[in-house]
């Protein structure tokens, strides 16, 4: 199964960034292969500077060894061996009219001393932040996530929405870090699903990225704005900095491995700002979007 899915994420990782550097029209990604101390390393692939995007990695890795303490306390485990795979993007967008969109798909295994598998788990999702909130964007984005779950199952896009909400919460801010997706995580084998049956899932939500999102920045990408509008963007992404500093386990998860400090932070933002008790004008468009941020909203039925 490891190998399967390195397979798949190397593939996608092609197809995402192609399709990026088209819509942008200006910038590439630039590709930087790297190995981690301990076993493994990854392919990481950053854009800076374009038409259309401001800053953005979609990175894949694989690695492996001896878990960390901090982790084996964390899960709970002695002394085992782990195997971790996945693709990470971050999409920083230039137009503040055009959300920023994170995805994640990984595959985590873990060994006793004698090589013997002992658990495996998929995790994933894909959420969109955006700074100006239109509707129909929002009910796109997750109409397609929707249509992606229920080949496979009724109760896992509610139950995903549900679980991306909570997840991707400033509980400190008391808002959510944006309008959601999916969010998913130890998608283990049981009896209603097999190993492959969660590979055909998490690949379905994989192959949708694309769908979901592009379109979405067609449509906002040539906008125009204004300096306001900028800041009001700077001043959101700084509570994106904060949630991926402080409560994200992706970070956490990365940093108490020994993992690539590039690849981990890659998905700051290049300009932000934080601005002393902000609040914006009543009846603005920047309020309607906090007020769906503190209050989740079904976008689909």
């Amino acid at each position: 199964m490891k190998h399967k899915f390195y397979s798949y994420i190397e593939q996608l990782q092609d197809t995402i960034t192609a399709s990026l550097e088209a819509i942008d029209g200006k910038a590439v990604f630039q590709q930087d292969l790297w190995k981690r101390e301990g076993g493994g390393g990854g392919r990481t692939r950053v854009i800076e500077n374009g038409n259309v995007f401001e800053k953005g990695g979609v990175n894949i890795s694989a690695v492996h060894g001896p878990l960390p303490p901090a982790m084996q306390k964390y899960f709970n485990v002695g002394e085992v061996d782990f195997f971790a795979c996945g693709l990470s993007l971050v999409i920083h967008p230039k137009n503040p009219f055009v959300p920023t969109v994170h995805a994640n798909w990984r595959y985590f295994e873990m060994y006793d001393k004698d090589g013997t598998v002992i658990d495996s788990w998929f995790g994933g999702g894909q959420d969109l932040t955006p700074y100006y909130l239109f509707e129909e964007d929002a009910t796109h984005f997750h109409q397609t996530c929707k249509n992606a779950c229920d080949k496979h199952h009724p109760d896992f896009y509610p139950e995903f929405k549900t679980k991306c909400d909570a997840y991707f919460y400033n509980s400190h801010r008391n808002e959510a870090r944006g309008i959601g997706g999916l969010f998913f995580d130890y998608c283990r084998a049981n009896e209603d699903m097999t190993m492959e049956e969660w590979y055909a899932f998490v690949t379905e939500v994989g192959n949708s990225f694309l769908e979901a999102y592009t379109p979405i920045v067609n449509k906002r990408k040539d906008l125009a704005y204004t300096p306001e509008h900028r800041e009001w963007q700077e001043i959101r992404r700084g509570r994106y900095v904060e949630f991926n500093l402080v409560h994200d386990k992706g970070t956490l998860f990365g940093l108490k491995t020994n993992g690539r400090i590039e690849s981990i932070l890659m998905s700051l933002p290049p300009h932000v700002q934080w601005v002393y008790d902000h609040h914006p004008a009543e009846g603005s468009e920047e309020e309607k979007l906090l007020n769906v941020l503190k209050n989740p909203v079904n976008w689909v039925s």
